[in-house]
């Protein structure tokens, strides 16, 4: 073949092969239109706030990265913060994080945290829980449950969002605190979802049980910096998203000793414009590739399902925040598989860290900015 069509032909093979590639059912094929919403703010002068938790009675506990957690009763407004709160590293990404209710906080009030935890030089992702007491102002009892062992982080990297499943199990998804290589060793916490029961113990049935070598809190491995997570309401299965580097957000469908992939298979690469050093190529045998990934990041954090009756246009969707793209993504479902995406908010250009489906059926938001706000949405033509 003379030289010149052989080149002619490798070029046009190439263009198939990313063609292919873009056109996956995995991730979209363009930027999708921005949706117009009815938001209406609920609460504002928050410190960075991370996430929130409906209480049954109506309150909101909202959870501050500098360090507080604070109670919004509407009407009555944003409590001090409450007592009784562990101290966090309030460094870069870290300091208080995530809050989730026990399964059982009717009988016995618990109150899980998650957030930075210091050893004086690095730091990492601890997990706790005390009882609200009963006027709502403090933490009684507080207790720690879990610590990401090591501790490597200068500040980046701590996922980290709590889940419980139907069978009241606690998922943690932790970030691999800005260590690449860390993700893929069985031997450490970085780069992990795991799994404990309600008081922090090791369930004798996770999947690295017994492992030489491997941590048995492990559920799946070969996470970069996991900051949503939610259980699908019509499956019962896990679903985590998380942070490429540049490029290559994804969303994963989280199954018992799986792995992820990072920093081995991504479809990102690194901040500086090179490839990740690590990578072998976007998927690699025997690694889970993403249910969906965006070729340019958004910045993902909060997620969300929505199945509520109050507005049936969103149902079988799935809500992530979106921080470098200050918007809220909707993603329409079909059982696993993704089929339409819209953004929504893009007016407003805030940061979304978390989304929330709360109890009256609106989706509520928290606006990463210091004042930050919560916000109620609802459909543009709803009239909510």
């Amino acid at each position: 073949m003379p030289p010149r069509l052989a080149a002619n032909t490798r070029a046009f093979s190439l263009l198939l092969t990313l063609s292919a590639a873009f056109a996956a059912p995995a991730q979209p094929a363009s930027e999708p239109p921005s949706v117009a919403a009815r938001v209406t703010a609920v609460a504002g002068g928050l410190d960075h706030p991370w996430s929130m938790a409906f209480l049954p009675d109506g309150g909101v506990l909202i959870t501050e990265r500098s360090g507080g957690l604070r109670l919004l009763r509407v009407p009555g407004g944003l409590s001090r913060p409450l007592a009784g709160v562990p101290k966090v590293a309030a460094q870069g990404q870290g300091g208080l994080l995530d809050v989730a209710l026990s399964p059982d906080f009717a009988a016995d009030r618990y109150v899980y945290l998650s957030y930075a935890e210091s050893d004086g030089s690095k730091s990492g992702t601890a997990v706790g829980r005390g009882r609200l007491s009963a006027d709502g102002a403090a933490l009684e009892d507080f207790r720690v449950l879990f610590r990401q062992e090591p501790k490597l982080s200068s500040g980046l990297h701590y996922g980290s969002r709590l889940v419980f499943d139907r069978k009241g199990y606690l998922y943690i998804s932790l970030g691999e605190n800005n260590q690449r290589p860390t993700a893929q060793e069985l031997g450490k916490l970085q780069g992990k979802v795991v799994r404990l029961k309600a008081d922090g113990s090791v369930p004798p049935d996770n999947p690295f049980v017994g492992q030489a070598g491997a941590r048995p809190e492990i559920w799946s491995y070969g996470h970069r910096n996991p900051q949503g997570m939610a259980l699908n309401p019509w499956s019962g299965e896990l679903w985590e998203n998380e942070h490429g580097p540049r490029g290559g957000d994804e969303i994963n469908l989280i199954r018992p000793g799986r792995n992820y992939g990072w920093p081995l298979a991504t479809y990102g690469i690194n901040y500086s414009g090179q490839p990740i050093p690590e990578a072998k190529g976007e998927t690699l045998p025997g690694m889970e590739p993403p249910l969906y990934w965006w070729p340019r990041s958004p910045a993902i954090s909060g997620m969300a399902f929505y199945d509520a009756d109050r507005f049936p246009a969103w149902r079988n969707s799935v809500f992530i925040g979106a921080l470098a793209d200050q918007n809220l993504i909707r993603l329409t479902l079909d059982g696993d598989r993704v089929v339409a995406q819209e953004r929504l908010l893009d007016d407003r250009k805030r940061r979304i860290r978390d989304v929330r489906q709360g109890p009256d059926g609106y989706v509520y938001v928290l606006t990463d900015a210091s004042p930050g706000e919560l916000l109620r949405v609802a459909p543009a033509e709803s009239g909510g």
